[in-house]
């Protein structure tokens, strides 16, 4: 009966939704090898989380308000962003050095102020922790809903904006040379995935949330070179990480939900990397075997 109850059902859901909703739009992420971007993001979204609760709390807002703390991480990781924008395009740093620096600095911010922040007596009850490592046995009805709606949002955009995401993550240069908006495309892009990260932090922390973006599309990326079933392949993945972890942690109660989330993922993502037919380690083994049987035939029968 424990695998049915209602929390655990609202976790389910609220953890398969997450899921999807990551697996398709870190395809996009994935094709651009702009990862180590959304990893930035995620890190950066911390300082924005104590701030917005210091603001709260210096307006008489209660601690532990979702809707603020969320809006602090994305305007946080908005501009951490835009900062990495900013130093690739007026500086001669390449863009993961312009991103290892960003990263650093606003992690760095954010455990400064979350360590001044938890000497205060309303600390603790804002559970600004569970924003660091996710806290997904605690999610509501409201909050699974908005999952759904995420995920809903997510595939309406991809299928609203395939053309344009599409030519931008494999010929970005003809798409500008060809007078598409680029930067308006890139933008969009990297709204998406912000909102995505930021829902996904109350699910499985900053930390992890990366994790959930870029796994399932990595093992989408070993089954298929077909886009439109990349982005189906690492839909199902993220939506079968995220609902087998979340029963996995409600069967066993001492595995933290959104650790277990990454972990089932990762499992996938390593089967894939040996058995996936075309890109495999195995697949891969197979035809070069083949390939040396067919040139010491050939050799024999010259």
């Amino acid at each position: 009966m424990e695998m049915v109850g209602h929390n655990t059902l609202v976790v389910l859901l609220g953890a398969t939704a997450l899921g999807m909703a990551a697996g398709m739009v870190g395809c996009f992420m994935v094709l651009r090898r702009r990862a180590l971007v959304s990893d930035a993001l995620s890190h950066a979204t911390l300082p924005g989380i104590v701030a917005a609760f210091l603001t709260g709390m210096a307006l008489g807002v209660e601690g532990r308000s979702l809707p603020l703390l969320l809006t602090g991480a994305a305007i946080s990781g908005a501009i951490a962003v835009a900062t990495i924008q900013a130093i690739k395009r007026w500086t001669r740093l390449t863009e993961d050095a312009a991103i290892g620096a960003v990263l650093s600095v606003f992690f760095g911010a954010g455990v400064v102020l979350l360590s001044v922040v938890q000497e205060l007596p309303a600390a603790n009850a804002a559970g600004l922790k569970g924003f660091i490592f996710g806290q997904t046995a605690a999610m509501r009805t409201g909050e699974a809903f908005g999952l759904g709606a995420l995920a809903l949002l997510a595939a309406s955009m991809v299928w609203l904006f395939f053309k344009e995401f599409r030519l931008l993550a494999f010929d970005e240069g003809f798409a500008r040379a060809a007078g598409w908006p680029t930067g308006r495309i890139d933008l969009a892009l990297m709204a998406l995935v912000t909102l995505v990260t930021v829902v996904g932090l109350q699910t499985v922390g900053l930390v992890l949330i990366i994790a959930l973006l870029i796994t399932p599309a990595a093992t989408a990326r070993f089954w298929t070179d077909d886009l439109s079933r990349m982005l189906i392949i690492a839909g199902c993945v993220g939506a079968v990480s995220g609902g087998f972890g979340a029963v996995l942690s409600a069967r066993f109660a001492d595995l933290p939900a959104g650790a277990v989330i990454v972990l089932v993922a990762t499992s996938l993502f390593f089967i894939s990397l040996i058995i996936a037919p075309s890109r495999g380690l195995l697949g891969r083994s197979l035809r070069r075997a083949r390939l040396r049987r067919a040139l010491l035939a050939g050799e024999m029968v010259g």
